[in-house]
């Protein structure tokens, strides 16, 4: 970090759960942290109520289920003037309970835009931005989850993942198509294909613009935090056992606290400079906590179809 200019971070989501500590954490770290949020006022309170000094960050609106959201972002941003680091791609819908598919503003499937679309979006036009900082080490992270792996204890309750072969996002994913593979609708298997594509779109950014760029491109999964508000749409009764649980019984539980210094380390320090490299810090926590770079699901790690998944996915937001 040059001595006279703080690292500029944008965080999406970072108006609650592991963003806000994200970004709290990174503020702390002398970083200056663009919060992207949907609630201005809720994220104004929640920097404040986390201890986040006034001049260490600013706060803009994004609805990453809007892609026009996601441009007004983007030219937003660029009124700041300031030069962009580091991006951390982490907000995230999850609605298990709803039986019709909810759609965005273009007539997409809601979930996988906000999880995927949004943050496709964002990191092809920024990857611009980026590119113009003067600082050396830049990254772009994407939050992963152990859900999108059934080759892990956590991604083997069903329903699994499964891209298929993007029939849904070949045929124009408006009415009546509602998820990726184009068959019937499932709003859990919607979220985890969503994750599935954000680990393809890192592996991809990697792939395409590492080498040309310098920029490092990652993904974490940052351990089970569950009692994050990713969880609010769910039945009561599992916001109140599944965060027990994982604390008792499979050992799996994190702090939003801690999964927050954790997105921070692999934002900023030296040791998570490695391009293509998905981070874990495992489903059992390690008592002394070390990370790992893991080896991701074989959908994810599956190049023909990440090239196919960035094809349609570009030509879906408009950049084909």
């Amino acid at each position: 970090m040059e001595q006279n200019r703080k690292s500029t971070v944008v965080i999406t989501g970072a108006s609650s759960g592991v963003g806000l500590y994200a970004a709290k954490a990174l503020a702390k770290r002398g970083w200056y942290v663009v919060m992207a949020c949907r609630d201005l006022e809720k994220a104004q309170k929640a920097a404040q109520t986390v201890g986040m000094s006034q001049d260490s960050y600013t706060i803009q609106h994004i609805d990453l289920g809007s892609l026009d959201s996601v441009r007004q972002f983007i030219s937003n941003f660029r009124t700041l003037g300031r030069p962009l680091d580091a991006l951390v791609c982490n907000a995230a819908i999850y609605m298990p309970l709803i039986k019709e598919p909810l759609r965005s503003p273009e007539g997409y499937e809601l979930t996988v835009t906000t999880n995927h679309l949004g943050h496709f979006l964002m990191c092809k036009i920024m990857l611009e931005d980026m590119k113009r900082s003067p600082a050396e080490d830049k990254r772009m992270v994407i939050l992963g989850t152990v859900t999108h792996n059934p080759d892990e204890l956590g991604g083997k309750i069903p329903p699994r993942p499964d891209l298929g072969n993007l029939d849904g996002f070949a045929a124009g994913f408006r009415e009546p198509v509602s998820m990726i593979d184009g068959k019937k609708f499932e709003p859990v298997k919607a979220y985890k294909d969503s994750k599935v594509c954000n680990v393809l779109t890192m592996r991809e950014l990697h792939r395409r613009y590492h080498e040309s760029t310098g920029i490092t491109f990652t993904s974490l999964y940052p351990g089970c935090v569950a009692d994050t508000p990713l969880f609010r749409n769910h039945y009561p009764l599992f916001q109140k056992i599944f965060p027990w649980f994982q604390k008792n019984i499979t050992g799996g539980y994190v702090s939003q606290e801690l999964a927050g210094e954790r997105v921070a380390a692999v934002v900023a320090d030296p040791e998570y400079k490695q391009s293509g490299a998905y981070w874990s810090w495992g489903n059992r926590q390690k008592k002394n906590g070390t990370s790992f770079v893991q080896k991701v699901s074989p959908q994810a790690r599956d190049d023909e179809k990440g090239e196919r998944m960035w094809d349609l996915s570009a030509k879906l937001v408009g950049l084909a």
